[in-house]
C-alpha cells in the first residue's frame, strides 16, 4: 500500500525518519535516494512501470540533523509507554499522563516524573507518591530519544528494519 512506512537513512546509514512508499518511490525516482532494502517481492505499477516497493532507502547526500529532543506532551508520554498504565498494566479503557511525583509536592513536567495511568489507577493515587499508594511503577519514567519511536514502528514495518536501528 502507498502509505505504508518506509525507513529513511542517512547516507552514513543512521535512521532518520519514516516516511511513505509513495514518497520514498519519488525520492528513488528523483535520484535523492536509492533502495536498500524492499519489501518481499512486491512491486508498485503504473501503466509504464513496475518497481520494487521500498522497506528502508537511503538518502545521496548527507543530511545534516541538529540534535533532536523529543517533546514532552501528553501524546509523546502515552506513546513512549505504549499505551499501557505503569500502574497495573492495562491497556484499555481512556489514558491519561500522571505526576508520579504530584505537583503539589514539587512534582516537575519531566520526562522521569510523567507516566502513563489509567484513569482507575490516576484517581486512586491521587497526590500521593507511588509508595504511599501501595502502587510500583512497572516502568521507571525516562526521556526518549527521537528513535525510541521509529523502533515502535518496527512492528508495523519490516523486520529488516531492526538492524539499522539497533534493536536486538
Amino acid at each position: 500500500m502507498l502509505t505504508d512506512p518506509v525507513l529513511v537513512v542517512n547516507q552514513n546509514y543512521e535512521p532518520l525518519v519514516t516516511t511513505s512508499v509513495k514518497r520514498a518511490i519519488v525520492l528513488v525516482y528523483l535520484g535523492k535516494a536509492s533502495l536498500v532494502e524492499s519489501r518481499n517481492g512486491h512491486r508498485v505499477r503504473s501503466v509504464s512501470r513496475s518497481v520494487e516497493e521500498p522497506s528502508i532507502v537511503r538518502l545521496e547526500l548527507y543530511a545534516r540533523v541538529p540534535y533532536r529532543q523529543v517533546m514532552l506532551n501528553r501524546k509523546n508520554v502515552i506513546k513512549r509507554d505504549n499505551g499501557v498504565c505503569q500502574y497495573c498494566g492495562t491497556t484499555h479503557g481512556n489514558m491519561t499522563v500522571d505526576h508520579v511525583i504530584p505537583t503539589v509536592r514539587g512534582g516537575a513536567d519531566a520526562w522521569d516524573n510523567l507516566v502513563c495511568a489509567c484513569e482507575r489507577c490516576n484517581n486512586k493515587k491521587g497526590n500521593r507518591t507511588p509508595d504511599e499508594a501501595g502502587m510500583p511503577l512497572s516502568n521507571r519514567p525516562r526521556k526518549p530519544s527521537h528513535l525510541t519511536f521509529i523502533r515502535q514502528l518496527v512492528r508495523k514495518g519490516d523486520e529488516v528494519w531492526k538492524k539499522y536501528l539497533f534493536v536486538g
